[in-house]
């Protein structure tokens, strides 16, 4: 087993588990509701980026229009708690 250098190897097993709960969220046996799907797509970026960043996209685009609202009410959490609300969603969504 690798030695723990100053704490790092918690937050390094924490996004592996991150890194994990993104691939698995593929395989899901039943695709989420829309919902769920954008609190999906949120939290990963939000854990992954940190606060939104780019300009909203245009009213006549939807879909990013969406997504970029959801992600931009995550503003401000932690990447590690996005990250950690992400992991309990997929495993809830798993079974």
């Amino acid at each position: 087993m690798a030695p723990d250098y100053q704490g790092g190897g918690e937050m390094a097993k924490a996004t592996l588990t991150f890194e994990q709960a993104a691939q698995d969220v593929q395989t899901l046996a039943e695709r989420p509701d829309n919902e769920t799907l954008l609190r999906l797509y949120a939290l990963y970026k939000q854990g992954s980026e940190g606060d939104v960043s780019g300009e909203k996209p245009g009213f006549f685009d939807f879909v990013g229009t969406a997504k970029y609202e959801a992600w931009s009410r995550l503003k401000g959490t932690p990447r590690d708690v996005a990250q950690q609300q992400y992991i309990e969603l997929v495993a809830k969504l798993k079974g």
